[in-house]
């Protein structure tokens, strides 16, 4: 099921896209025929139990995994039939990611980090610019043993955010943190989205969440299962879980 027709401009465009994986003589189908498009400057839930096919869906957009069957377009090109260096500048100029796990370097300091990914962007915020907009400009010389989990994920935040990426995507971000400062995370995204325009997929399946979605996309048993539309955004301090 696909949304409705809109004068927004599509991000990505999938169409038909499986993915099956074989473990010996197993077939483990991830994805079964999913159709979807992001739009520009939206922020879309992706919603359904662990094994429904989000991350996997999420790896194919942000060009870390391709599929079985199907294709992706995006900026006029279809990503399934893109050479490795091709996805590799996509990755490192179009999208952002951020995982529930930080990835953070921890001989680094939280400006380090960040430069790491400024360093061979094409237009790159400064570190300080990128960790000022999560929260932490008074963190920016500490190192991650010193940052709680929170902040920690915000500099990874901020590391994706610093080469001014077209679409951040985002597998459970809140997944490892306390509800309180879940909310402080979420509050950042909603920031990235509504101040740069910045398109926001975001996985969960923590279904609170979807309350601050412009789009709610439910995923079942490797399909979409449907796509609502909330009538109110919620702010993530109306959220609770």
């Amino acid at each position: 099921m696909e949304a409705p027709e809109t004068d927004r401009k599509v991000v990505f465009r999938a169409r038909g896209l499986t993915k099956v994986y074989r473990m010996g003589e197993v077939e483990v189908h991830a994805l079964r025929g999913v159709d979807l498009d992001l739009f520009e400057g939206e922020f879309v839930v992706l919603l359904g139990p662990s094994g429904s096919g989000k991350s996997t869906l999420l790896n194919i957009l942000g060009g870390l995994d391709a599929p079985t069957g199907g294709e992706v377009i995006c900026q006029g090109r279809n990503l399934v039939q893109a050479g490795d260096r091709e996805l590799t500048a996509f990755r490192r100029h179009f999208v952002g990611f951020v995982f529930q796990f930080y990835n953070l370097i921890p001989s680094l300091t939280a400006r380090e980090n960040v430069a790491i990914v400024t360093e061979i962007a094409r237009d790159p915020m400064p570190p300080e610019e990128a960790l000022a907009l999560v929260g932490l400009a008074e963190r920016v010389d500490h190192f991650p043993a010193q940052l709680s989990g929170g902040e920690q994920q915000r500099v990874a935040i901020a590391r994706a955010v610093a080469k001014r990426p077209a679409v951040l995507l985002c597998d459970e971000p809140t997944g490892a943190l306390d509800s309180k400062t879940g909310i402080v995370v979420l509050e950042v995204l909603e920031r990235i989205n509504r101040e740069l325009g910045t398109t926001t997929a975001v996985i969960t399946h923590n279904a609170t969440i979807a309350d601050m979605a412009d789009r709610v996309v439910h995923f079942l048993d490797g399909h979409i299962d449907r796509i609502d539309t909330p009538a109110v955004r919620k702010s993530p301090r109306e959220l609770s879980w």
